[in-house]
């Protein structure tokens, strides 16, 4: 299977920079369609895991097409119906471009015209083969639900930084975290995150060892330090702090987390 970890260096070499787009911009771009690709499935009912799933293929799709070439909201729309159809919650393509088009502002909703079904459809092709038919996607949701059950402490506190860790892995996908990083580093580092804004110091977990100076964090992923999971959470909060970032810009609250399966451990990136 492919690798769908890069660096940061990568990260400003895309397709679409080579076309001399700013990397302001193509974040922009970025957000605009992992936002477009939420809302509408918040919208027609779709599961969480189901528009995440989406939001992954269009960020992978463009690191080997600019978007120059190929509209983000059409991608959008694309990425979507396919992420339907794997996490076996489909919609008909034409309901989704109807929705899709009536969350988009004049002008943008004319991207979708009355031949946006079959550019969709042919769209479809390009996308199977841009990421390699590799459909199955982990998300750091699952990770965060497994994680949380192993710390110990106040319920309630537990509760409120599992809450706020939710909708922070939700955010995180209008960045390019899931290109960067593996879910469950993604889930520790948005718990670490969210347990410092809630003030819930964690103390004690599940396996600790009396005595042991090591932190939580090392008893549930390998080889990542704190520098790391910083970096992450700063990926993260930098989508509230830009001075050009719209209240629109982030996907719809989170639903409450439902009880997920247990994931597989995977490879190490790369960092």
């Amino acid at each position: 299977m492919p690798c769908w970890y890069y660096d940061k260096n990568d990260l400003v070499k895309t397709p679409s920079a080579r076309h001399g787009i700013r990397d302001e911009v193509e974040a922009r771009y970025r957000r605009e369609g992992a936002r477009l690709i939420m809302d509408t499935g918040t919208k027609l009912g779709l599961r969480f895991d189901t528009c995440a799933t989406g939001v992954v293929y269009f960020h992978r799709f463009y690191m080997f097409h600019s978007f120059q070439d190929f509209h983000r909201y059409v991608t959008a729309a694309c990425c979507l119906f396919l992420a339907g159809k794997v996490e076996e919650t489909p919609k008909k393509c034409k309901d989704i471009i109807k929705m899709a088009r009536s969350k988009l502002p004049e002008p943008h909703c004319q991207i979708f015209c009355d031949e946006s079904r079959e550019e969709v459809m042919t769209l479809e092709r390009i996308l199977l083969q841009t990421i390699k038919f590799d459909l199955q996607v982990e998300h750091p949701y699952a990770y965060l639900l497994k994680f949380s059950k192993l710390i110990k402490g106040d319920k309630k506190k537990i509760e409120q930084m599992v809450q706020m860790a939710w909708t922070f892995i939700n955010d995180s996908l209008c960045t390019t975290l899931s290109l960067q990083w593996e879910p469950d580093v993604i889930a520790v580092a948005l718990m670490y995150l969210a347990s410092r804004l809630t003030k819930f110091d964690i103390q004690d977990w599940t396996g600790k060892v009396f005595g042991s100076k090591s932190k939580w964090w090392d008893h549930l992923v390998e080889d990542v330090n704190i520098e790391f999971l910083e970096d992450i959470c700063h990926q993260v909060l930098d989508l509230y702090s830009s001075s050009s970032q719209s209240k629109e810009d982030s996907p719809p609250p989170p639903p409450p987390p439902p009880q997920g399966p247990t994931p597989s451990k995977r490879s190490r990136p790369v960092s």
